[in-house]
């Protein structure tokens, strides 16, 4: 008897196990909604990608390209959205493959090439190939930064895991990365509580999200079965160590203005040493420090200081 209650008792947790995997995305919150259908889609190789472009100052040449970082979207931006819309002409950001509301394929060998090339042929589905343009990125968009055919005018990065040697992922991002067998199954159990103790200590501790705005990253994340794809999209860890030598070289080759708007607190690229070999490898480019408190997210944490910090940077060529 005591055998059958226990095989009973152990098939209820399956069941609920079983349902919980099922549990389906939430519900996309008004603000999330409204940048939804605001911005567009345009298809890369099959995969539809989701993009936003806002027409700002007429008369204004310049454009601007946001990218965006790990593990959330193109939505990362919306707090200076506004901002830069009243001093550039075009206002153009994506939600990479496997992010946000575009397609997250799996299986799927997922490059941040291939995420560089997809920057690059939206520019060319939206006639902006020939252009020149400002490139606004930060965290996993700041390993995107490959030039190739495109002609960019100014570089600003904040926040990004440039140097393997500096990084400190999260140790969910680690289990996940190098997880093995284990990778499938902690993707599926992933919850929004497990998302939101992983992700607010990277915020510093005057600027926490609050329960709202982590709603929203965790709706972009499980939006298309995002959290499926947690795993494959992480082996840009790998990836950028492999080829460190080749995007830090092409970093410190460039001859445009760059610039590093960095949050201090950063536990993931951490002060004073992620800053003391930014500084080394890049000896032209300028950087300004945020208040001490801000940390990972600066343009959520802090978007007036980032706003007014990239618009000096804008401003001073």
């Amino acid at each position: 008897l005591v055998e059958r209650d226990g095989m009973r008792e152990w098939w209820v947790q399956v069941g609920l196990l079983a349902a919980y995997l099922h549990i389906p995305p939430p519900q996309l919150s008004p603000a999330l909604h409204s940048w939804k259908t605001s911005g567009k889609f345009f298809t890369y190789k099959g995969l539809r990608i989701f993009y936003q472009d806002s027409v700002g100052v007429v008369g204004s040449p310049e454009i601007v390209v946001l990218l965006h970082g790990f593990p959330t979207s193109s939505y990362d931006w919306y707090k200076i959205w506004e901002g830069l819309t009243l001093r550039f002409h075009r206002v153009i950001a994506l939600d990479f493959l496997g992010f946000g509301f575009s397609d997250k394929p799996r299986p799927h060998h997922y490059s941040i090439f291939e995420q560089a090339s997809i920057v690059e042929a939206l520019l060319r589905h939206l006639g902006l190939q020939n252009r020149r343009i400002k490139l606004l990125s930060h965290d996993y968009g700041d390993i995107q930064n490959r030039s190739g055919r495109l002609t960019i005018k100014s570089l600003c990065l904040s926040n990004g895991g440039i140097f393997p040697e500096t990084h400190r992922p999260l140790l969910l991002q680690k289990l996940l990365k190098d997880g093995g067998v284990l990778s499938p199954i902690l993707t599926r159990l992933m919850s929004f509580f497990v998302f939101s103790r992983g992700l607010t200590p990277i915020f510093g501790p005057y600027t926490q999200p609050s329960e709202s705005e982590l709603w929203d990253m965790w709706a972009g994340i499980r939006n298309n079965d995002g959290n499926l794809v947690i795993d494959s999209l992480l082996q840009y860890i790998n990836q950028r160590k492999k080829f460190r030598r080749r995007w830090v070289g092409a970093l410190a080759s460039v001859t445009i203005p760059i610039h590093f708007i960095y949050g201090p607190l950063d536990p993931i690229n951490p002060y004073p040493e992620f800053l003391e070999l930014y500084r080394k490898t890049l000896p032209r480019s300028t950087v300004s420090i945020l208040d001490d408190h801000i940390s990972h997210y600066p343009q959520l944490e802090d978007p007036m200081g980032f706003l007014n910090t990239y618009m000096g940077f804008i401003n001073s060529f």
